[in-house]
């Protein structure tokens, strides 16, 4: 759980709690708390009938851990109004992955969710992927770091590569005339 996150370039207070399954948990047996919760997946397969009131509210989400396939989401997307994607470590890409897949080839348009190992460095990147919320690490940056991360995100105006965000790459948006200048 973190107390501020960053959801549509905008630093907003969040007490949204991630559960987690402790070894040898259960999905099915698991206590799910009340308020406003992001449950695994495990979880959500496991008691879905139970639980689907509550994601049509946008009360609960599902988290998938790095790795889990989102194609097992693909039935209940439209259901689910806050999907969460884990970021074990710095090093692990696969939820870029994750989110590209979730937006372009499923058509995804609810929030999207970086949690987890989720750095300034890379925000401006996860926005580009389609995550429209970053939960950076409770106590990771002060109120003031985290202003200057917002402030990053759009540092780089003209990426050079294709993305959710900007689906054609550069020298498809440039005008070939004698000027050479970037369409907006």
């Amino acid at each position: 759980m973190s107390d501020k996150i960053i959801k549509n370039g905008r630093i907003v207070a969040d007490a949204r709690l991630t559960v987690t399954l402790a070894e040898g948990e259960a999905p099915a047996d698991i206590a799910v708390p009340a308020g406003q919760v992001l449950v695994p997946l495990a979880v959500w397969q496991a008691r879905r009938d139970e639980l689907l009131s509550r994601a049509q509210s946008g009360e609960l989400g599902v988290w998938l851990a790095a790795g889990e396939d989102v194609a097992a989401l693909a039935d209940d997307l439209a259901d689910l109004q806050v999907i969460a994607l884990q970021f074990p470590k710095f090093t692990d890409g696969r939820s870029y992955s994750a989110a590209t897949l979730l937006r372009s080839r499923y058509g995804y348009r609810g929030e999207l969710r970086a949690i987890g190992f989720v750095l300034r460095d890379q925000f401006n990147y996860m926005t580009r992927c389609g995550f429209d919320s970053l939960e950076p690490p409770t106590g990771r940056y002060t109120d003031e770091q985290l202003e200057a991360a917002v402030a990053s995100i759009e540092d780089f105006t003209q990426p050079y590569q294709s993305s959710v965000k900007d689906p054609l790459p550069l020298f498809r948006r440039v005008d070939r005339g004698t000027d050479q200048q970037v369409q907006a």
